[in-house]
């Protein structure tokens, strides 16, 4: 993970042409050199290495992650879970995030509006793993009142990479 010193405001950093085009580099190959990179820019590797600094300095790189294929390790059952809250004040929204990032089997939580208060996506083996997600871990959270699971047939579009 990258953050020694993240900037923590949500303010855009201003990027130009080239910092865009660097990151549009490391989105599809975050294991590309800086030599690589450069050279693909038209750019000395030095001005490279320090914008790609400053990036994640500011907060703009916030890490680098393999992406997994969740099949080839046993984890195949995609269930997205529509979740909403009994009270909704900050003490018991903040209680229930801070269980939810405790279960290994989330893979993502979103805060969301509408009729749910939040949505999760959960990546387990089969239906049995998702069973004793829901029953024995999920469902014995205080402040549920409802959950709506909805399951994946086939992903067709998947992708880490934010347009730009």
């Amino acid at each position: 993970m990258v953050n020694k010193k993240e900037n923590t405001t949500d303010a855009p950093l201003s990027l130009d042409e080239k910092d865009m085009g660097i990151l549009k580099l490391l989105q599809k190959d975050a294991k590309m050199t800086i030599r690589d990179i450069a050279a693909q820019l038209n750019l000395s590797t030095t001005p490279v290495y320090e914008r790609i600094r400053k990036m994640e300095q500011a907060g703009v790189i916030k890490q680098y992650a393999a992406i997994v294929d969740p099949r080839k390790i046993n984890k195949s059952l995609t269930v997205l879970c529509y979740i909403t809250l009994k009270e909704h004040n900050k003490k018991c929204g903040k209680k229930f995030i801070q269980e939810i990032l405790n279960f290994t089997e989330v893979t993502e939580c979103l805060n969301i509006s509408g009729e749910f208060d939040f949505m999760i996506k959960v990546q387990v083996k089969d239906m049995d793993e998702y069973r004793e997600f829901y029953v024995n871990k999920l469902g014995e959270l205080d402040n549920l009142s409802h959950t709506q699971s909805i399951f994946v047939i086939s992903v067709i579009k998947a992708t880490h990479q934010v347009v730009f």
